[in-house]
């Protein structure tokens, strides 16, 4: 008989899964029935978290758990700090070159291809495009061509918009699935074991998730700091941040007089130095941030943006609107894609890499990112999942406790299995058992004050994620 692939194995049968496709559900009445969203979101958040309460005094391995507790919070804080280091480093690719550079891109896409649609001649386009490539320098100084990546991926949705059934079109550009809903479906996997439907412990699960996912924000901001890409979405520069108009002083020495001259680029190669002249450009800003003023020179404050505090809590780290390669949302979605692949199977499993490929065609169809972002992003995330299950393992200790400890009596069950002894094989399973746990039982208020805390804490943390990414 041929078995079935792993993914489609449920392992502890279904509840998980048709708990995650009724959230996923009832959440996206908000686009088709806003009412029936308002009251059937509140009732089933509200029996999930009375189911999980209740199931709180049964579960059986909270001493898992408090061996996962100190991975969890060190991977916790290595994640924060991967999140500061990524929202630093999208701030700075974006002022480092100032506001002109995207605006350039604006103008050159917006005004000079409107030329050519009111079919103007080709004559008239040229001198369209050579006016405006004058002026668009500030003061004379010049100017640079930041057009957006041509992305084969783009032009394929494009083209199957017109071939596919209207139906068709319609489902994939429906906003199905984001990235608050990868993270509260992790949750949800992560709570599922006070259920059993996923092995213990779930801070274990959590830890992996958040260090995998610390790894992979590294990885990320180190990334897109290399290079700096001009954005899918020419005008989000402008429209969203506040940094300076004119380009940082390495740019203006390194980059800028370089930047449309094939000439000097070649210049640059041949001599290996920097030797043209920026010309001039209004200081810098400099407000007092004591002994964080190492940092002005990668943010670039303005003087309408004030003080710190601290800098509008980093102004509250929204996304960037260069091309941040890879895609930090496809990411999450890998991310939960393969823990709930390996932790709990199913048909659900499916289901959810099925939602992976539909976020990943949104994020190129309106222009989130780039193609290259998306592909990048999702093997990315398959690789460091499976990196980090090399040295951290998600399953419950106590099951290799057991064994380790059935090995030893091996023998004694063995003549008592020969001797028909049944009250001996029973005395010697009751020895495992008990001894594996001896030390939950022992301290068993120390454990009740864990739980509850525990409990607490991950339910804020749930709060807290459904509210800061509601929005995506």
């Amino acid at each position: 008989m041929k078995r079935s692939p792993a993914i489609l194995k449920n392992r502890r049968g279904g509840g998980l899964g048709f708990a995650a496709i009724a959230y996923i559900g009832v959440d996206y009445l908000r686009f088709i029935s806003p009412a029936w969203h308002d009251r059937l979101q509140p009732t089933l958040w509200t029996i999930l978290a009375i189911a999980a309460i209740i199931r709180v005094p049964f579960y059986k391995h909270w001493s898992s758990e408090l061996r996962s507790a100190i991975p969890f919070i060190f991977a916790m804080l290595f994640l924060l700090s991967a999140l500061l280091f990524e929202a630093i480093s999208v701030r700075s690719v974006t002022a480092v070159l100032g506001l002109e550079w995207n605006r350039l891109l604006e103008l050159g896409n917006g005004r000079l291809f409107g030329f050519f649609k009111l079919g103007t001649s080709l004559t008239e386009f040229k001198m369209s495009r050579q006016s405006l490539e004058t002026n668009r320098g500030s003061g004379g100084k010049p100017g640079s061509d930041a057009s957006p990546l041509p992305d084969v991926g783009q032009w394929l949705v494009l083209s199957l918009n017109e071939k596919l059934p209207q139906t068709v079109v319609n489902i994939l550009r429906a906003r199905i699935i984001g990235l608050h809903h990868f993270l509260m479906l992790f949750i949800m996997l992560a709570f599922s074991v006070l259920f059993e439907s996923v092995e213990a412990p779930g801070l274990g699960l959590g830890a992996r998730f958040m260090f995998t996912m610390g790894i992979g924000r590294l990885l990320r901001a180190i990334t897109f700091i290399s290079t700096i890409l001009p954005s899918a979405r020419p005008w989000c520069a402008s429209a969203r941040f506040l940094v300076p108009q004119h380009p940082h002083p390495w740019a203006q020495k390194y980059y800028v007089p370089y930047a449309t001259d094939s000439n000097a680029i070649r210049n640059v190669i041949n001599w290996d130095t920097a030797y043209a002249d920026p010309g001039e450009y209004d200081p810098e800003f400099r407000p007092d941030w004591g002994s964080m003023s190492f940092l002005i020179d990668f943010l670039r404050p303005t003087a309408p943006e004030g003080s710190s505090a601290w800098y509008h809590l980093l102004k509250k780290a929204s996304g960037g609107c260069n091309d941040l390669i890879y895609s930090g949302h496809m990411l999450v979605a890998v991310l939960t894609a393969m823990a709930w692949t390996e932790a709990y199977g199913g048909y659900s499993s499916a289901l959810i890499w099925i939602f992976v490929i539909h976020s990943a065609q949104r994020e190129i169809r309106e222009r989130h990112h780039y193609s290259v972002d998306v592909v990048v992003a999702i093997y990315v995330g398959i690789m460091l999942w499976k990196m980090t299950g090399l040295f951290w393992p998600m399953k419950d200790r106590s099951k290799a406790t057991r064994l380790r400890r059935l090995e030893k009596i091996q023998g004694r069950l063995m003549r008592a299995a020969k001797d028909d002894d049944i009250e001996r094989i029973r005395e010697l399973l009751k020895e495992v058992e008990v001894s594996s746990h001896v030390r939950e039982n022992s301290s068993s208020k120390a454990m009740w004050l864990f739980s509850g805390g525990t409990i607490i804490f991950t339910l804020c943390m749930v709060l807290l994620a459904f509210t800061l990414t509601s929005d995506g």
